[in-house]
């Protein structure tokens, strides 16, 4: 059974996440990333299986350390529309700050065999579950639309955020990510239409005032 803990995983788990970044998954040797980490590359075997065991757990820990940023971000603050406004800029600030985790996660991991996706497909349950309690409490309060089922309004967020830092990667980090964090909120909590005409708009009550989602 590999071990799960203590600085040396950490440590190549860190080298891991910089070599895959700079070099590619596919050209990632793990002896690279053993020197990179400052150990013998038969020690990376005590913590890891192979390769693509060694990126999924890089997935599960850092996804561990974005979803505990959400928490919280979002901790103390009742209204659903500020928690939705404070996931989407923790998001950005999470891996805006870590362009070498953004390469990783956005661009490097979705170059692994199936069954590796799978597994790290698995993992995201708990940063939907953030997203899932918060759609939850706005439809509950009213603020939310509910003519759009809940997990459909979590594939819209999630795919927004994921394509928008897919495009920030891709661009080679020429943007500032951080800055569309309010952006992307009024366009998800808005759309992208403008009521010109003093028609009924998104929610069909011309009279109504507009709820945010």
């Amino acid at each position: 059974m590999a071990q799960r803990s203590g600085d040396k995983y950490i440590a190549i788990l860190d080298a891991a996440q910089q070599v895959i970044a700079r070099q590619g998954y596919h050209s990632a040797q793990i002896s690279r990333i053993a020197a990179e980490a400052g150990v013998a590359a038969g020690t990376v075997y005590l913590y890891f299986e192979n390769k693509p065991d060694l990126l999924v757990c890089l997935f599960r820990e850092r996804l561990q350390l974005l979803i505990r940023e959400q928490q919280e971000a979002i901790a103390g603050v009742s209204d659903p529309r500020e928690k939705l406004r404070r996931v989407i800029a923790q998001h950005f600030r999470s891996l805006g700050s870590r362009p070498d985790l953004a390469a990783v996660t956005q661009i490097e991991m979705r170059q692994a065999d199936t069954r590796v996706q799978q597994r790290i497909s698995g993992l995201m349950k708990g940063w939907f579950a953030v997203v899932d309690q918060v759609i939850a409490e706005g439809q509950a309060a009213g603020l939310f639309t509910r003519n759009v089922p809940a997990k459909q309004i979590r594939n819209l967020i999630y795919g927004t955020l994921d394509q928008t830092v897919t495009a920030w990667v891709l661009s080679g980090f020429k943007f500032d990510l951080e800055a569309l964090a309010e952006p992307t909120y009024r366009l998800i909590a808005h759309g992208v239409m403008e009521d010109r005409e003093g028609g009924s708009g998104a929610h069909g009550n011309p009279g109504a005032p507009q709820a945010d989602l």
